[in-house]
């Protein structure tokens, strides 16, 4: 806990009351100097090689945090993006089984195809409604909106047992919550929320095989040799899922290399137990103040209905939380304290 508490104070100094982490994550102090260093490499003119490694180097660190090979890992910008990967390797008709409310970016590329079809069920029986003829399920692990786990393990068995595929979004979880990319066919994060990263960083974990994905949006990073497929058609596709990456965001990989560093420093179980005391501690405190947040136990993301137009109120008195279609959405962690929540429920209990 010392060795916790030491990190987390060289590395954090807000100056507000932060707790929107599900929005974006604080970025470490040893994030903003690799940025700036980063910066300071492209102006003065230096070779850009290091930014390069550091693009391998996270690739790695992901592959660890996820549990998978270093292969299996797909390198972009969005989770939108790698969302319309899948989505353009499913046949006219396929059905994809979705949760009610998820966020956009996992369901939006199998509506807009046109010719798929889309069939959305609450989050509690996303497992129950896997049918003979679902060709995929689309899930978030953690619901953006309010913070509800998916059953993964049960989907996992619903899918295999109807010949389904499973696509999972881990950025509400990854960095809290293990990551369990291997059970799954397919598997995404973005990194600038629990991971502490800059935006402009996603991971996709796809089979040893790749499924049914085709490179449809293939660069010259995309070949075996990039460097050697910068003109012309590219003779050969990386033999990994790196065939699947698109161009990287350099200054994103250069800080994101510092937090995932910081992150394996102190563990993922040590920030999830954490991040889940202080959740418990404001839930506890609203269940005094009357007010009742959507269930999602285990959840470092709190919300609450009808408290989301207090979220102006809050900002003013600088608390940073997030107003989600109108309800409070609290969420904690590495960075923030006991003080944190206590001082987000003094204002609270004056605020109606």
């Amino acid at each position: 806990m010392e060795n916790f508490e030491n990190l987390v104070r060289a590395e954090f100094a807000p100056e507000n009351t932060y707790l929107n982490t599900a929005s974006n994550g604080l970025l470490p102090e040893r994030t903003v100097a690799a940025l700036q260093d980063a910066a300071r490499l492209r102006a003065e003119g230096r070779s850009l090689d290091p930014l390069f490694a550091d693009v391998e180097t996270c690739r790695a660190a992901y592959a660890r945090l996820a549990g998978v090979p270093v292969e299996r890992v797909a390198a972009g910008a969005t989770v939108a993006l790698f969302t319309a990967l899948i989505a353009a390797s499913l046949p006219s008709g396929a059905e994809i089984l979705t949760a009610e409310g998820d966020f956009s970016s996992v369901l939006n590329p199998f509506h807009t195809r046109g010719d798929l079809k889309v069939r959305a069920v609450p989050l509690e029986g996303l497992a129950e409604s896997v049918r003979p003829g679902t060709a995929l399920v689309a899930v978030s692990a953690a619901q953006s909106a309010d913070g509800r786990i998916a059953d993964l393990a049960a989907l996992r068995e619903a899918a295999r047992a109807h010949g389904a595929r499973t696509y999972v979004d881990f950025s509400q979880a990854a960095g809290w919550l293990p990551v369990t990319a291997g059970e799954h066919d397919y598997a995404v994060t973005i990194t600038f929320k629990w991971l502490l990263g800059p935006h402009g960083v996603a991971f996709l974990v796809v089979p040893e095989d790749f499924g049914d994905l085709a490179p449809v949006q293939a660069g010259w990073v995309a070949g075996e040799n990039p460097w050697d497929s910068c003109y012309g058609p590219v003779t050969e596709l990386a033999r990994s899922a790196r065939r699947f990456d698109s161009s990287p965001a350099l200054f994103g990989y250069a800080g994101l290399r510092a937090s995932l560093e910081l992150l394996e420093e102190i563990g993922v179980d040590a920030v999830r137990a954490h991040d889940l005391a202080l959740a418990d501690r404001f839930r506890a405190g609203l269940a005094d103040l009357g007010h009742t947040p959507v269930p999602a136990p285990g959840s470092p993301i709190v919300s609450v209905p009808g408290l989301g137009r207090l979220q102006p109120r809050l900002a003013e008195a600088g608390i940073q939380v997030s107003n989600r279609a109108g309800n409070l959405r609290a969420s904690f962690h590495l960075y923030n304290t006991a003080a944190d929540v206590d001082r987000l429920l003094d204002v609270l209990s004056t605020s109606g």
